[in-house]
């Protein structure tokens, strides 16, 4: 028996007419957008977005990890102007966890997902298990390339009037 590609293809397409592998990464899309979203209430009931609490939780990171020097840099700046980011870094990491759930410009949103836990990973480094974050990285990282928000999304609507676009 003979198994042309087309074939092949067809026995690929399974939930709502999408492919296996659409579906994964739209499941993909579902955790890593709920981490950030949980992640969001979690550090708003702890008080992070507070300037004083945001500006300890970066000195916490300034003293004890082990990230480069010029980072640290980084963080500290952060830190000083801790009223004005950590306002910001809360309505970013929201926005990012609804944009990745409901499907939305799911490209551009997970290309800034995986820069910020990307950042947030050299951060943490020697202060946590180094693979905590690294996979949500690299599963943001596959998010932008693949198209995620192709099944189960707002972007899939939106691609069938401009399917050549690259925002989904």
């Amino acid at each position: 028996m003979t198994t042309n590609a087309t074939q092949a293809q067809d026995a690929t397409v399974s939930f709502v007419g999408q492919s296996d592998a659409a579906n994964g990464l739209a499941l993909v899309r579902l955790i890593v957008g709920a981490m950030f979203v949980s992640v969001f209430f979690e550090n708003l009931g702890k008080g992070a977005y507070t300037p004083a609490g945001y500006a300890g939780v970066i000195n916490y990171y300034i003293k004890n990890s082990h990230s480069p020097a010029a980072w640290k840099l980084v963080l500290g700046f952060m830190s000083s102007h801790a009223a004005m980011i950590a306002p910001g870094q809360a309505a970013m990491e929201l926005s990012l966890g609804i944009l990745l759930v409901i499907g939305l410009l799911t490209r551009p949103a997970a290309l800034v997902a995986f820069l910020f836990l990307g950042s947030l990973w050299v951060t943490e480094l020697g202060t946590s298990w180094i693979w905590e974050l690294l996979v949500p990285v690299v599963a943001s990282l596959g998010l932008a390339v693949g198209r995620a928000g192709r099944a189960w999304g707002i972007d899939a609507l939106l691609a069938r009037r401009r399917p050549s676009s690259l925002w989904w």
